[in-house]
């Protein structure tokens, strides 16, 4: 992937690059693009909650432990804060900061977060000559047949509508501005780095601690029933890294093609762990669900060249050894 994708010297900005994906991608480059200046910004946890009791930010220092880079302490809907970036040469941001809780509430929050900041980075990578890379959400389509494609979305929460509106935002100023942004929506992503997403971290990692602290898994009803596009984190970064040399903007889906079950992972992780914990279930309580999701991923394929590496069953053994390193750090003895 690196071989054909030439980043000498290049500044990088991540936004939210002490979270999940970002703090990935951060390492990704410092790892293949050495002479690449890598720049994370993030607004990082502390005690603040939304109205659902779940933390405001969750980026955590613990994601980039080993990253060597500029790390700046920000809030993207700070303009005080974005000033640090005006005296930066940016040549690349991947905007992954924004509120990813798709339970959160507060409807003005995640627009002005979501939306609103995101207008401001455009803005900035206008000044810059910049390419602006960003998060788009499988969650803009809602309950919307599978496959999903782009053009058919219909939101069920304010997350969704806030991520549609992005996408709409960016390929209008696209036009208006000439520039090429390019925006991912992410399917079910799993992997590395994402414990510190609290309890909005993968059902991969949590059946997976569940069944490594000996407690049988906890599956809502009928999950054989429930199919979800699972994507592992290796897939995502290919796309991120494929979107730098895409000839024109757009919005492309981002997951594995294929659609399996709750079950699937509970199955798979058993198999992993070498255990046979009876399954509990227990009545979903949520009123908006989507019951099936699965990517249509023809258009990524054809225009950015990508090809998703990771089936569910190749990710979660990739994945198993740092579940268990998890479980040994963060979980066995709190």
């Amino acid at each position: 992937m690196s071989s054909y994708i030439k980043l000498e010297n290049k500044t990088i900005v991540i936004t939210g690059g002490a979270g999940f994906i970002g703090s990935n991608l951060a390492f990704y480059f410092q790892e293949n693009h050495p002479t690449c200046k890598v720049i994370v910004f993030d607004k990082f946890r502390s005690n603040e909650k939304f109205s659902n009791g779940n933390l405001k930010s969750f980026g955590s220092f613990k994601n980039l432990l080993g990253f060597r880079g500029e790390i700046i302490s920000g809030d993207i809907t700070n303009q005080d804060d974005l000033k640090r970036l005006e005296n930066i040469d940016i040549d690349y941001m991947f905007h992954e900061a924004a509120i990813s809780d798709t339970t959160v509430l507060e409807q003005d929050i995640m627009i002005k977060t979501n939306l609103n900041a995101f207008k401001d980075l455009l803005e900035l990578c206008k000044r810059k000559n910049a390419r602006m890379i960003y998060a788009s959400s499988a969650a803009t389509y809602g309950n919307r047949p599978s496959p999903q494609v782009v053009g058919d979305e219909e939101p069920e929460n304010i997350y969704g509508f806030s991520k549609l509106a992005m996408d709409n935002l960016a390929l209008n100023y696209s036009k208006e501005n000439n520039m090429v942004i390019v925006g991912l929506r992410y399917f079910n992503v799993y992997g590395k780095r994402e414990f510190y997403k609290n309890k909005t971290a993968s059902m991969v990692l949590q059946l997976g601690l569940q069944i490594l602290s000996g407690n049988r898994p906890r599956l809502f009803f009928n999950s054989h029933q429930i199919l979800r596009d699972f994507v592992y984190i290796e897939d995502i970064i290919q796309a991120n890294i494929l979107a730098i040399n895409a000839k024109k903007s757009g919005v492309y889906n981002v997951g594995a093609g294929k659609a399996r079950s709750f079950q699937d992972i509970v199955d798979i992780l058993q198999n992993e762990f070498k255990t046979s914990y009876e399954i509990e279930y227990f009545q979903n309580p949520y009123t908006a669900y989507q019951t099936h999701t699965q990517a249509d991923i023809t258009l990524t394929c054809k225009e950015l060249g990508y090809e998703p590496k990771y089936s569910l069953g190749k990710g979660i053994k990739e994945y198993i050894s740092y579940i268990k390193y998890i479980y040994e750090k963060e979980v066995k003895n709190v």
